[in-house]
């Protein structure tokens, strides 16, 4: 006897081309495409004039340097984005080791800190220490305020993140270290941590995304950042909308690029759960 094998009725077969054809990915790409194309015809009801957009463009993007020889525009939002990314995440790690240490003294002063910059706004920070340390004799520059505020601002924020990854890890994770006798430093560095990563990726991305929008605030010391050229040009063309909207957009396309780093990340400590399914 031959083996007959049941052909699939042909609801079936064209259900399954329609889902090799129209995947998931394919479906997500489509569904961003609609959304991308109604949202631009959400703006451009606006009565953009386009011509005003492209003769500002290059300064907001910050192809061409600021008068004083330094960047602007949307570079110079990078440049103290990156500048309080760096710092905070120190900040942010050195805080939480403290709040999990024995130390009185560590814990006291980190928990005050924590406390202190994540229970008072990012503006009064920024003004506190742009017009506050010259009255010490600490006279800093408007950038320089900036990213000190919003490092100090966001360190706090991420030292709980931190300490929420650290001690979601279980401790047979640790104990289980301990009996291949490895040292407190290499359980931190080469278990505990590892771990933790899956854990304070994505919420550590999420407070860099903010810190990205937040940098806007330091325009209120003149610094010729987005915001502050956006402004700027609106009050000078009374075209307020053109300004803010491409100001809006580059903001965006700076996040999403956050967002593509976040995923990358997020695959790269994902390997071993992914491995298991």
């Amino acid at each position: 006897m031959t083996s007959f094998e049941p052909q699939r009725p042909p609801e079936q077969a064209d259900q399954g081309l329609l889902q090799r054809v129209f995947g998931f990915r394919t479906r997500l790409y489509l569904t961003w495409l609609v959304m991308l194309v109604l949202f631009a015809g959400f703006f451009l009801s606006f009565d953009l004039k386009l011509a005003i957009i492209l003769d500002k463009l290059p300064n907001l993007i910050g192809l061409h340097l600021a008068p004083n020889g330094f960047l602007q525009g949307a570079a110079l939002t990078l440049f103290v984005s990156v500048c309080s990314i760096v710092v905070s995440v120190l900040l942010g790690f050195v805080t939480a080791l403290a709040r999990l240490s024995n130390s009185a003294v560590a814990f006291g002063i980190a928990s005050f800190y924590a406390s202190f910059f994540r229970g008072t706004p990012l503006l009064i920070q920024i003004l506190l220490i742009y017009l506050g340390l010259p009255q010490l004799g600490i006279v800093p520059g408007a950038i320089a305020a900036g990213v000190i505020a919003l490092s100090l601002n966001y360190g706090a924020y991420l030292s709980e993140i931190f300490r929420a990854g650290i001690i979601g890890v279980a401790a047979g994770q640790r104990e289980a270290a301990l009996a291949l006798a490895l040292r407190p430093s290499q359980i931190f560095w080469r278990v505990t941590l590892p771990q933790a990563m899956r854990t304070i990726i994505p919420p550590t991305t999420n407070q860099f995304i903010s810190m990205l929008k937040d940098s806007s605030l330091i325009s209120v010391m003149g610094v010729w950042e987005v915001m502050f050229l956006a402004q700027s040009y609106g009050r000078s063309s009374y075209r307020y909308i053109e300004m803010l909207t491409t100001a809006a957009v580059l903001y965006w396309i700076m996040s999403i690029g956050l967002e593509l780093l976040q995923s990358r990340l997020e695959k790269h400590y994902g390997k071993a759960y992914q491995a298991r399914k």
